[in-house]
């Protein structure tokens, strides 16, 4: 792969599920590019994830950033954790999603000066998502479509997210009829554009609050790029508990506004304006 001469670093926003976050922090063991920095944005976990992440710092270039519960701060975290940041290229992704080997290295590929980039993931269901040890990581089956079924994966056409052929990823990314947009899961772009944007809307709790950053960043005349068939993570199973309709449908006007009034910076930010 051809040398980039910029630093890369991973986000992992986590709360309270350390045997998720330890399967994804096994994927970032293996990676064929090694990130330059992994900043885990904590919103306020127990001292299991503490200790688990402590035992990964010999392993892995973890930066733990902790603030207290205070109820779902997910945009507060992740900007704590931005301002933390010192690599030039950031990738924000989640405690739930496992990344497959070549997973910074196609960030890495993609990666161009104004432009952002929109990943995807494959989702598990619950007893698979379970049972996947770090040997299973290790050696890639995990993200093998024929292992899968044997573990009683159904067939449908998302499975064609985890095809391998580069020819067939580049023309999915091409064809497919979803947007290219701010994944929380799975996204990356440049740190200073970030931090022109004043970071996440800190007033939006779960729901929509990674949309609303990513449209600032249009908004910025940052363009988009779709990587969805080719940079992937398994997203494994858990529940929302958090998610509320109340929520939902203030995020949802929050990102209207944003997108009638064309707002860069929020006023509800890194800076509080």
């Amino acid at each position: 792969m051809e040398k980039k001469n910029f630093t890369v670093g991973v986000v992992i926003s986590t709360y309270n599920s350390p045997a998720w976050l330890e399967k994804v922090l096994w994927g970032y063991m293996y990676q064929t590019h090694p990130a330059d920095e992994i900043v885990i944005a904590d919103d306020g976990s127990r001292d299991d994830t503490r200790e688990l992440i402590d035992s990964f710092k010999d392993k892995l270039p973890i930066n733990h950033v902790w603030q207290p519960d205070e109820g779902f701060q997910k945009s507060r975290i992740l900007n704590k954790a931005l301002v933390a940041a010192t690599a030039d290229y950031l990738i924000f992704t989640d405690q739930d999603c496992i990344p497959r080997k070549d997973f910074i290295e196609t960030h890495v590929k993609y990666a161009q000066e104004g432009y952002m980039l929109s990943g995807g993931y494959f989702k598990l269901p619950m007893d698979i998502s379970k049972q996947i040890t770090r040997e299973d990581i290790e050696s890639g089956r995990a993200f093998s479509y024929s292992w899968l079924r044997k573990q009683g994966l159904k067939r449908s056409f998302k499975c064609t997210k985890l095809s391998s052929w580069r020819w067939f990823t580049r023309m999915m990314n091409h064809i497919t009829p979803a947007g290219a947009t701010w994944n929380g899961c799975n996204a990356s772009g440049w740190r200073k554009d970030m931090l022109e944007i004043n970071g996440y809307n800190e007033e939006m709790h779960y729901g929509g609050q990674d949309r609303e950053f990513g449209l600032r960043l249009v908004n910025k005349g940052i363009k988009t790029k779709q990587i969805r068939y080719s940079a992937i993570a398994l997203h494994l199973d858990h529940k929302r508990p958090y998610k509320t309709k109340e929520t939902m449908e203030k995020n949802m006007g929050i990102r209207r506004e944003t997108k009638r009034t064309g707002i860069i910076r929020t006023p509800h930010g890194i800076e509080k304006l």
